[in-house]
């Protein structure tokens, strides 16, 4: 049943979403002490797989593979491998929260192919909160630089990343795409993006590296609860409340990020990290403001 504001219930589970969001920053963190990150990368799609399938299977909506979806579909999965290419290095070559800060900048980019290829107008305050994403994205990077715990070609990965995510969620407001609906195009994702990765992950070094049997159920994890579930409950919210709203809380993602990268990593949060950070929360606030809605997770 659809409602028209964010009751008790489903701000506990956004905010828990949210929060597992975060947590798969350190998941692949960590996993990348144990396999090289686009294998990972690889790895998780090709799992992911199986269980996006059985979801669909559970719904009553088997995949199927429609003739004039391939090519979106094809195009909408190479966008969403790239992107994680570059998210994957961006964590093995930076901090947790630099990555975050600067990832979570997507709406700058996704407003601005709307505003071109949509005709979606970027008003006065989705402006303004476009220089504040921005501002804080820069921020991060130049803080990187200047004595902080970033590496330049992890941040430039992480803004990579943005630019691929905001891609993802354009092409998946086409009009074949959009028909698909998010479910299979979360499928279409997973199953072209996993066989591009584990092909081109030798170009990047070996594909093991000290591999323990914790990296293994931290990636069983990550494809199950974090892509599968995290995604579906993701979906599920923007069914079930107004997509702007729901996407206005990812706000708290690079923020509990931050938190667990100084918990589980001992990251500094220096004050121009958290600056940053505040930038960022609040430029996803005002350009998630009702006229543009993300509807791709916000992983």
């Amino acid at each position: 049943m659809r409602k028209d504001r964010l009751d008790g219930s489903g701000a506990v589970i956004l905010m828990a979403v949210t929060l597992l969001f975060a947590l798969n920053q350190i998941v692949i963190k960590l996993v990348n002490e144990g396999l090289q990150p686009v294998f990972f990368a690889g790895l998780r799609s090709a799992i992911a797989i199986g269980f996006v399938w059985a979801w669909l299977v559970w719904r009553g909506r088997p995949p199927r593979l429609r003739r004039e979806a391939w090519g979106p579909g094809i195009v909408i999965g190479c966008v969403f491998a790239g992107e994680f290419v570059c998210l994957f290095i961006a964590l093995d070559l930076t901090t947790v929260g630099q990555a975050s800060v600067i990832f979570y900048s997507m709406p700058v980019w996704l407003a601005i192919m709307a505003h071109f290829g949509q005709g979606e107008r970027i008003t006065p305050v989705k402006f303004a909160g476009l220089l504040l994403a921005f501002s804080g994205a820069a921020w991060a990077i130049l803080d990187g630089q200047a004595g902080g715990e970033g590496s330049i070609w992890g941040d430039l990965c992480a803004l990579g990343a943005a630019i691929g995510w905001a891609g993802c969620a354009y092409l998946a407001r086409r009009p074949v795409m959009k028909a698909e609906g998010p479910e299979m195009q979360l499928f279409w994702m997973v199953l072209v993006s996993a066989p591009i990765l584990l092909v081109v992950s030798p170009l990047f070094g070996p594909v093991i590296r000290d591999l323990q049997p914790q990296h293994i159920g931290w990636l069983l994890f990550q494809s199950s609860v974090i892509v599968g579930g995290g995604f579906i409950a993701w979906l599920w919210l923007l069914s079930a409340y107004p997509a702007a709203t729901v996407a206005s809380f990812s706000f708290l993602t690079p923020i509990f990020a931050l938190s667990l990268g100084a918990l589980v990593f001992g990251e500094t949060l220096s004050p121009a990290i958290l600056g940053a950070a505040i930038l960022v929360a609040g430029g996803i606030i005002l350009i998630n403001r009702p006229g543009l809605q993300l509807t791709e997770s916000a992983r």
